[in-house]
Order: C-alpha cells, then sequence, then structure tokens
C-alpha cells in the first residue's frame, strides 16, 4: 500500500502520482482511454447523488426497507422459504469462505474443497447416481446444459427434446436459449391431472426424441406417480431419461436412479439459501458413463506427496481450461458459496432432520388443503393427487381479485389460473397458516 494517503481512504490507496505513473507505463494520457465506450452511449451529465456519511448511509436503506409490504409468502413455484439455522451464517461467513474465488490452488483450499465434495456427495446419496458437480448457477441452466449432454451422448438421429407442458417459464425460456444453437428442438407432452399423461406421452416418444424431462414434484406440488414407466419408455427409445426435482424432496421419494434416471437436475438452494427471488443453486447429478461429459467441475479426494488424503478440482470441463472445441459448456463460474450453505444446512439437520422436514412438509399441505376445501367458494387441491409443500386450490372468485385480498391482509400466493391460487406452506409457521386460512374464509364469501 501506498505511504502517503492526502486525500481519500486508506483502502483506495492510488495516488494521482500512482494514476499518472500507470497511464504513462501503458500509454494513455487518461483513465477513460482504457474504455471503448462509443460516444453515443456515453453518459456525460450527473448522477446528482450525495455524499453521505456510513451513518446515515444504513439509515437510508432502513428507511427504504422500511416501505416492504411485511407480506406471509406462501408463494412456492421454486420460492421455499425454509428456515435456514443461524449456525449456516455463521460459518459462511468466514473469510475463508468468504472472500474465497475458485478453488484453483487446493494446498491453501482444503477446507472450502473438502466442504464442496461433502455437497457432491450429499446428491450422489440422494439420487443414487454417481457423479454430481460441486454446483451450477440454477435449476434452469441445469437443465439446458442436461439436454446439450444428451445431444453428445445419444447416438438417436433425431432432435427433439420433450418435456411437460407446465412447466415454470423461466425454465422453458433457459432450455430454450441453450438449443437456440444447436439442431435442439424443444416440444411439450400433456399432462393429466397434474401428472403425466403417460398414454400421450407414449404417442408422442419415437427414435427422433434425444431427451425425456419430468419433475418431480411437478410445478404443482404434485408427486409424479409414473416415473419407472417414464424412465422405461426412455431406455427402449435410446433417450437420455432427466428428471427434475431437490434434495428436500429427493430425502422422501423415490430415488432417481431407481426409476432409471440419466440425469438429474434442479434447484438445491432450498437447502442454505431463504426465498432469494430467482438466485439459487443448480444440482446436476449423473451416471458414470457421461462422467467427461459433465459441464463446470468436480472435486475429488486423492493423496498428497505424504499419502494424507487430500482435495483437488480433478475435472474441469469448461472452456476457460481446455481447448475450446472441446468444452462441454461455456459455464464460467458456479455458486460454490451457496453449495458450501446448502452442505452445511444439510449437515445440520442430518439425514433424519431431511426427512422429517419433507414429511412435515407432505402433512402440513395436505392439512391445509382439506382446511381450505372445508371453505365455501374453495376447492382444495385441484389434482387428487399427493403433494409435497404446495398445491393448487381453485376459487370460484376470480383468482386475481382473490390474491389481491389475500395481499391486504398480509398473505401472497401465486395466481396460476382465471380461479386457480398456489399456496405453499414450505418455511411458514403454524400460526401463520391458521391465520391464512381464515384470510382465504374471509374473502372467500
Amino acid at each position: 500500500m501506498h505511504g502517503s494517503h492526502a486525500t481519500g481512504s486508506p483502502y483506495a490507496p492510488h495516488t494521482e502520482e500512482d494514476r499518472t505513473a500507470m497511464l504513462e507505463a501503458v500509454g494513455a494520457d487518461t483513465v477513460e482511454d482504457l474504455f471503448d465506450i462509443p460516444a453515443d452511449v456515453r453518459f456525460e451529465g450527473s448522477f446528482d447523488i450525495d455524499a453521505r456519511t456510513e451513518r446515515e448511509t444504513r439509515r437510508l436503506v432502513r428507511s427504504v426497507l422500511g416501505r416492504n409490504d411485511d407480506l406471509t409468502e406462501l408463494l412456492g413455484r421454486g420460492h421455499y422459504g425454509y428456515y435456514v439455522p443461524s449456525l449456516v451464517d455463521h460459518l459462511a461467513d468466514r473469510s475463508e469462505f468468504l472472500t474465497s474465488y475458485t478453488q484453483y490452488q487446493p494446498e491453501i483450499s482444503q477446507g472450502f474443497l473438502q466442504a464442496l465434495f461433502e455437497y457432491q456427495s450429499l446428491l450422489v446419496e440422494l439420487t443414487g447416481l454417481a457423479v454430481a458437480n460441486c454446483s451450477m448457477y440454477d435449476a434452469a441452466t441445469a437443465l439446458g446444459e442436461a439436454a446439450t449432454l444428451a445431444d453428445r451422448v445419444r447416438d438417436t438421429t433425431g432432435h427433439r427434446v420433450l418435456v411437460p407442458e407446465r412447466l415454470r417459464e423461466e425454465r422453458r425460456s433457459t432450455l430454450e436459449n441453450y438449443v437456440a444453437g444447436t439442431d435442439l428442438s424443444v416440444e411439450t407432452y400433456p399432462v393429466d391431472d397434474g401428472n403425466v399423461d403417460l398414454g400421450a406421452l407414449e404417442a408422442s416418444v419415437d427414435e427422433e426424441v434425444v431427451m425425456l424431462y419430468a419433475e418431480n414434484p411437478t410445478v404443482r406440488g404434485t408427486i409424479e406417480e409414473h416415473l419407472e414407466a417414464v424412465g422405461d419408455l426412455a431406455a427402449a427409445n435410446d433417450a437420455l431419461f432427466v428428471l427434475g426435482s431437490d434434495p428436500i424432496a429427493l430425502s422422501v421419494l423415490q430415488r432417481p436412479v431407481d426409476v432409471g434416471a440419466d440425469v438429474v437436475v434442479g434447484d438445491a438452494s432450498v437447502l442454505g439459501l431463504p426465498t432469494s427471488y430467482g438466485m439459487g443453486l443448480g444440482l446436476f447429478a449423473t451416471r458414470e458413463d457421461y462422467l467427461r461429459q459433465v459441464p463446470g467441475r468436480l472435486v475429488g479426494a486423492s493423496e498428497d506427496a505424504t499419502d494424507r488424503r487430500a482435495f483437488t478440482l480433478t475435472l474441469q470441463t469448461r472452456e476457460q481450461h481446455i481447448r475450446r472445441e472441446r468444452a462441454t459448456s461455456n459455464i464460467c463460474t458456479n455458486q460454490a458459496w451457496v453449495a458450501l450453505r446448502t452442505a452445511m444446512h444439510a449437515a445440520v439437520l442430518g439425514p433424519s432432520g431431511m426427512v422429517d422436514l419433507a414429511e412435515r412438509d407432505v402433512r402440513r399441505a395436505r392439512d391445509l388443503a382439506a382446511r381450505l376445501d372445508d371453505i365455501v367458494g374453495v376447492k382444495a387441491p385441484v389434482h387428487d393427487r399427493h403433494h409435497l409443500r404446495e398445491f393448487v386450490a381453485r376459487v370460484d372468485q376470480p383468482a386475481t381479485a382473490v390474491a389481491e385480498d389475500l395481499e391486504r391482509r398480509g398473505f401472497a400466493v401465486h395466481v396460476v389460473g382465471d380461479h386457480e391460487i398456489q399456496v405453499c406452506v414450505a418455511g411458514v409457521s403454524d400460526d401463520r397458516i391458521d391465520r391464512f386460512a381464515e384470510a382465504v374464509e374471509e374473502v372467500a364469501r
């Protein structure tokens, strides 16, 4: 750090003399010369942002955040506000983790690498598949990566990717973006009462299908009952069977390997993060046959020069590290810190704790649906299926009006149809669920 600071903070050490010397060294007159910004997009005005002290800034931020509505969220559809134990925050916020970049130097990254190895091991145990990478951006990009993997490993002559007609829009959109530069085409197959319409799917699958995607639980919270048949159908047509799920659901549902899944994708941040409104943690697990086709990177256990167990990044198939034409993906980072939090949360819960959490979600969703179904003007759940975490309810009044009335009473739900709302119990306390049921009875009159 420079020895003198005439102005400014010692944490921003470049003096005017420093900047001048550096500009001379690279042959530039001003800092602006280092950036090629076209004149027609340059901003020449002033932002008119007044300088504030730290205390004033904190006061302003608190004031702005205080204007947020204090809503109890029963949103679901990927927004799951599970309670994250404080231990996760205290450990994950340690500087060794919080300031870490990619663990390229294993000799100084053993702790973080081991945590990521444990994260991978967790997914391997839950899915039954042999290989899990140490995280991706989110569930949507994991689905896109699964499609391009299918295109590389399957010998089918066609390029059809089949997904359920009810699929979260951001996942469908991201998948479309991924296949835009390939010969792949995304098509949908029908669902029946929330789950796979097996007869319609059988009629649609042929040798042209390269990937078949299903979810468990589905986007509407139902438990898929035909996964083995879907897996058999994919195998019979040499298509890659990709299953979407998450760690909490997998703790009580059939293991994907037992229903024939070749790849499992989804959002692992149901553990380790509160509701994040977009940010997530993509999980990606697959069979050992596709080890060298996995996007991103893998942490492996090895031995050092003294025969001690050691961890390192053993496989990195992204284009930063190998010849671009041989890369499996252009993913350039991952969610290592979020994966660390997921591993910590899972470790705090333990196997029995994860099962208890999932079973509680099943029980509370069933009980709340029964309570709503007793209300005149409400039918819940819409689908005559088992549910996990969430369900769809039909309301006689327009769903938008019901949701707005519920919001005025402090509750947020998704509108998923003209007369349908989706309700999720994940992370919602029992007393709040009681108050929500009372609010529904009020607005449904």
